[in-house]
């Protein structure tokens, strides 16, 4: 479908946007183009959207539930224990709510981690977003599930075409401390057969690397990087408990890092080193993690969080201006899968949102992207497209109530068959 933006606000004056196949075919003033569709840009802006580069996007089925927590009490004695009882069908409909959540509040790709890969895989393409998919290769030390894991990794690349070219699969290393080191072999050399990349979890939390040294003799990055599994198709997500020679050795092997402000606080994980990690050149995107852990996935919720926490946690209140932390949510994040998006520019994918100005928390809009970082709602945002398709026009997703309903069903569902879990805060 064509697509033809009107009068709307882009690079600081009114232009028209014509959107062919996919890809931004035009920018200019006064666009004589026929189009199937025409959007009213007047009184709105259009900027990118934003690239969630770590979620658990099925975790919606765990909103409020277990809060307040430690990381890793939280995963052994509250969230594997739910997630035993999750169906494929549950993840499906989790991940429609999740991905409505996204295209109210602007994100267009997203990197996800989960169980039940498959009902991950057509949330998306039913849904019209794009993402970067890996399942979880979790086997907590035992080798026969680790050999399950293999043959699942395995199965479901042997079947990635039926679901592009909405989905890019991945591999999903959950962490070193849940991951066999035969388990990290197979997926080192499976990666490097066949180009893939893999997602991981990597130095969340002091505790992790305290005893993975203790283990080993080594730090985290120094141990991947010993057994060869660093390169540019390693995408890290949280990146807290890093030394300036660890930082040195992903900045060597051009490892991006996928940078979760707010999961990290509520946890408290630990403060993600952005500066120095910054300085040395590697490439970092953002990300809100899973619903369990934010408790949502909003992007724009991030960006302000992201910036603040730097500020306060350096006291300076130079540190992570709204323009860096907009780019980590669009270019930055963009950059760890090479994704032709994060910019508003001729050939770029046409992944784009329209926000609108006379909204109250943009007036007066003396900076954009400041308004947009430090002020701004999900409620601003008018219209989402992704690869050229509307997904949102006026605030509205067409399926979000038939959405809601089908995931009410399967939350009910989980409660009635996991009752003797409490889902109250303990």
């Amino acid at each position: 479908m064509n697509l033809l933006i009107k009068n709307v606000l882009l690079h600081d004056s009114i232009q028209d946007i014509f959107i062919q196949k996919g890809l931004i075919d035009s920018i200019g003033q006064n666009l004589n183009c026929e189009a199937e569709n025409v959007l009213d840009g007047t009184d709105k802006v259009a900027i990118p959207s934003f690239v969630n580069a770590h979620t658990h996007s099925a975790m919606t089925l765990m909103r409020s539930y277990a809060d307040d927590m430690e990381l890793h009490d939280w995963l052994e004695n509250k969230i594997w224990p739910f997630e035993k009882n999750i169906s494929e069908q549950d993840v499906y409909w989790a991940t429609r709510l999740a991905i409505i959540e996204m295209i109210k509040s602007g994100t267009t790709y997203f990197n996800d981690m989960y169980w039940h890969y498959p009902g991950t895989a057509q949330a998306v393409i039913d849904s019209g977003i794009h993402a970067h998919l890996s399942s979880a290769f979790i086997d907590l030390g035992d080798e026969e599930t680790s050999k399950k894991q293999i043959e699942e990794q395995v199965k479901l690349f042997e079947n990635r075409d039926q679901f592009s070219p909405n989905v890019t699969f991945s591999l999903g290393a959950h962490s070193l401390y849940t991951v066999l080191e035969s388990g990290l072999f197979w997926l080192r050399d499976f990666a490097n057969e066949h180009t893939l990349n893999i997602h991981m979890h990597l130095s969340e939390t002091k505790k992790e690397v305290d005893e993975w040294v203790q283990q080993t003799g080594k730090r985290p990055v120094e141990y991947l990087e010993s057994i060869g599994f660093l390169g540019s198709h390693i995408i890290a997500a949280h990146v807290n408990w890093v030394t300036d020679d660890e930082i040195k050795l992903l900045a060597d092997y051009n490892v991006g890092v996928a940078h979760c402000p707010t999961s990290n606080m509520k946890l408290a994980s630990g403060v993600f080193p952005y500066q120095r990690i910054r300085d040395a050149g590697i490439r970092i995107g953002l990300a809100t993690d899973g619903v369990a852990s934010n408790n949502n996935v909003d992007m724009l919720d991030e960006v302000k969080v992201a910036a603040l926490l730097q500020k306060s946690f350096n006291q300076d209140p130079t540190v992570m201006p709204a323009d860096e932390a907009f780019y980590l949510a669009t270019e930055g994040s963009a950059s760890l899968f090479g994704l032709n998006m994060g910019k508003i520019e001729v050939g770029k994918s046409a992944d784009l949102l329209l926000i609108d100005l006379n909204n109250i928390q943009l007036i007066p809009n003396h900076h954009l992207i400041s308004n947009l970082v430090y002020s701004a709602h999900s409620g601003c945002i008018n219209t989402t497209i992704a690869k050229g398709e509307i997904l949102m026009e006026n605030g509205i997703v067409d399926d979000e109530e038939y959405v809601i309903e089908h995931f009410q069903n399967a939350v009910e569902g989980l409660v009635d068959n996991y009752s003797k879990h409490s889902f109250n805060r303990k």
